[in-house]
This record gives C-alpha cells, structure tokens and sequence, in this order.
C-alpha cells in the first residue's frame, strides 16, 4: 500500500498518519480539564503529607503548592493553554508547574501514579456533582411544598392509565412530587457516603513502599477514610456508575412532571399556565404557548440514560486493575451531569412561576363519573352492601348518568333507588367532589387535612 493510499484510509483530518491517530485517541485533554481544580488540590493535599512523612523537603513542598495556586488561576482566567500532546491534565499540569517552580515539580509525583491520581480527581469531582444534586433536588422540593400549601384544598382530577378516576386535591398532586424527589434526594446522600473514601496513595496498584499518610490526605480532601484495597481502589469506578444511577432514575421523576406539565398547560386541559420565562412562542401561529423547557426536560432523560449504559457497557470486561478503557469513564459522566443540574434548575424554575388554573381543574375532577367509587363505598357503609354488589350497582349507575347525559349528582333519587331501593337522600352528601376529596381521611390520603399535615412536615424537614 502506497503512503498516499495509506493517508486516505486515515483521512483527511489524519493526514499525517498512525502519529496523528494515536495522539486523538490517546489524549483525554479535551474534556479532563474539568478535573483542572481537583486535581490541584489533590496534588497540594498530596505535597503537603509528603512534606509532613519527611519524603518531601518543607521548601520544596511550599514551592509545589504556590505553583499550583498558579496554574489554577490561569486555568480560572482562560490564559492556561491545553495541549494535547500532554494527553491529560494531570501532565498538563505538571509540566506547566515545572516551568514554574523548576526541579521540586518532578518530585511531586512521588508515592503516587496517574491511576490513583483520577481516581482521586474524579470522585472529588463526582461528590461535587452529587452535593449539586442535592441542592438542586432541595430547591425543586421547596417549591413543590409552596405549591401544594398554595392549593391544599383545590379539587383535580386523579387519574389511572390517564382516564379520570377519584378526585384529589392539586396539593396532594404536588406533594406526591416531592416524595418521588425525596427518594431521589435520599440515594444523592446515599451514593455521597458510600463513595467517600480516597484512592489517593494506591499508586499503580500495589501501593508504595513509601512511608505515607494516606489517612492525611484523605482527611485534608474531605474523605472520611482511605481506600482499604489498593488494586480495587484504581479500578473502581462503582461511584460514577451509581451517579449515573441516581442521575437516571432523577431524570425519569423530571421526565415524568414533565409530561404532565406538557399535557396540563394545553388548550384542552388549561390546568396550568407555565410562565414566559419557560415558554416559546410559534414561528407561524401567534396564538401557540409552547412548554419547551418541560419537552427538553422530558428529552434529556435519553442522553442520561444513555450515560449510564455507556458506562456500565465500558467497565464490563475490565480484569484488574487499570485498562485504557477506563479514560471513556468521564465523557458520559460530564454529560450526564450537566444536563440533570439543567433539568433540576429547569424543573424549580416552572414550578415556582406556574399557575394552577383552579377553576378548570375543579371542573375535571366533576367530570367523568369520579366519585363513582365514593358512591359504591356509600352503599358499603349505609346500606351493608357487599362491596361487589355496591360496585356492581354503581355501575348501573354510571349507564344511566351516561344514558341521560349528565353525571351522577345530575341523577335523581328516583333514578337512583330504580337501580338499588336502599339508597337515600344521604348518598348525595358524597357525590360532590370537595366532599369526595375531604372523605379520604386515611393517612397518606387527599383531604385537605391530611395534606396541610404533609405540609408542615415538609417544611420542617427542608427548613
């Protein structure tokens, strides 16, 4: 094969042949800038231990750490320059340290290796996301809390497989919400626990004959312990496959709202008004609102998802400890990141600007037959009726609402006892839907009562 044919196979943009190839493939600069802050401060973390075992001169070490106070704030500025021939930013760094401080900068990496290294950075970096996540999740849960308090007492309709099916109050609706997000909140501070602990010190994999403090390190860093299995700790990647899990599973909650949103804010439901700050207009019909923050939000659970089985897929085949692979660790993690903190954000915003057209949802909720079931329980309690015959009788009912047009508080107590002579003038006092709603007293139930009771748990729950 000629060079000029070779050169076509690699492609233009690889003109100069297998050189050029394996720098691409090989350099992770591109995206692991991200990792530029916390892997300074590992690597001051990591100066300031060896100074303290004696492996590192006091001086040397205070050069180390000014210089990457250095690097860091060119970084911040946008005057640091990448490249990629470095490959990561863990030699980007260094090298611009070494034209800094000069000779201390080649001692810095001892006692450690790049594998232990991102270890390090990432999971500094993943926490950062998770304690982001928990803001965010906080912040979406406050203003479900305002918007259930808001309309503790506002009647809607509740729906199985989207057909009208009991009434319950649009705070009850909200606080429903909440709970999802608190499960949501719960594994944000579950996945946080479980990864702390530092794989700084594990070196390659084995370890390190020097006499460190790995337990120093891990304290100066925020971890709670050390690693205790050097091969493991370099091949972990457990705390970013169970960001991607929470991410995902917070994602489908948001993608879920987000759908209601979308349905609730139509011309034919008119339950919501979603604001101008998270709406657009048509290109072409003047009269369209369009709810396309709540459709992007809906549509960045695929991307999430998608983290997440990249991910799993990558580190599926790996024997221990560290493979090349593990560099495809971070892309779908930033990702997936980003956009969950942009749904959460979102999400908060639309909550806290919506507007709940209370009219139009207690019109539902006296629509399509829904306090049928309060009827069929009725006949239970006034008239010992078992409840099959109750629900067999209240479907008699419903036929004859539907006959006539109307719906069962339209029928008269004629109508009603030509189907079952026990009822009486009573059962009226349940067919109305504020009564519907304020009847299901249980706890955990719709009534007003019981909500306002969620409530103030909430709000002191979340302060």
């Amino acid at each position: 094969m000629t060079d000029k044919t070779s050169n076509q196979m690699w492609g233009g943009r690889f003109a100069a042949g297998p050189d050029a190839i394996m720098e691409a493939i090989n350099a992770s600069i591109g995206f692991d800038k991200r990792l530029a802050a916390q892997d300074i401060a590992g690597s001051r973390a990591h100066a300031d231990m060896l100074a303290a075992t004696g492996i590192l001169s006091d001086s040397d070490a205070a050069a180390i750490k000014e210089g990457l106070l250095t690097v860091l704030s060119e970084i911040d500025d946008g005057r640091f320059v990448f490249s990629t021939a470095l490959e990561d930013i863990h030699m980007n760094v260094e090298a611009r340290l070494k034209q800094i401080v000069g000779e201390p900068a080649g001692r810095l990496h001892t006692a450690r290796s790049r594998n232990d290294q991102v270890a390090t950075d990432f999971k500094l970096w993943v926490r950062d996301q998770l304690d982001a996540a928990e803001s965010g999740l906080l912040a979406l849960m406050r203003a479900l809390v305002g918007q259930a308090e808001a309309g503790a007492d506002w009647v809607m309709p509740g729906f199985t497989h989207l057909q009208t099916a009991q009434p319950v109050t649009w705070g009850h609706h909200m606080l429903a919400y909440v709970e999802m997000f608190a499960r949501d909140l719960s594994r944000v501070r579950d996945a946080r626990a479980r990864m702390n602990e530092s794989p700084l010190g594990s070196a390659a994999l084995a370890g390190t004959g020097f006499a460190i403090d790995r337990h120093m390190t891990a304290e100066a860093l925020g971890f709670d312990r050390p690693t205790a299995n050097s091969l493991d700790a370099v091949s972990d990647r457990d705390f970013a496959l169970e960001f991607l899990s929470v991410a995902s599973i917070c994602a489908m909650h948001l993608s879920r709202f987000a759908e209601e949103l979308v349905i609730w804010s139509s011309a034919q439901f008119r339950f919501v008004t979603l604001s101008d700050r998270f709406s657009t207009g048509s290109s072409i019909m003047p009269q369209k609102k369009n709810p396309d923050a709540a459709e992007l939000i809906r549509a960045k659970i695929g991307r999430i998802f998608g983290a997440n089985v990249a991910l799993m897929t990558v580190m599926k085949g790996l024997p221990l400890a560290y493979s090349k692979d593990m560099q495809e660790d971070k892309e779908q993690v930033f990702d997936a990141a980003d956009n969950l903190m942009l749904a959460l954000a979102a999400m908060e915003g639309m909550v806290r600007d919506m507007s709940a057209n209370r009219e139009a949802l207690e019109a539902a909720a006296a629509s399509g037959f829904s306090t049928a079931t309060d009827l069929a329980d009725w006949l239970v309690r006034e008239t010992g009726l078992p409840f099959r015959e109750a629900h067999h009788a209240t479907g008699a009912l419903v036929a004859l609402a539907e006959q006539r047009g109307c719906d069962l508080p339209d029928l008269t107590l004629e109508d009603m006892k030509g189907v079952h002579d026990a009822i009486t003038e009573g059962v009226f006092d349940v067919l109305g839907v504020h009564n519907s709603v304020a009847s299901r007293t249980s706890y955990g139930g719709t009534a007003p009562v019981r909500v306002l009771e969620q409530v103030t748990r909430w709000k002191e729950t979340l302060g």
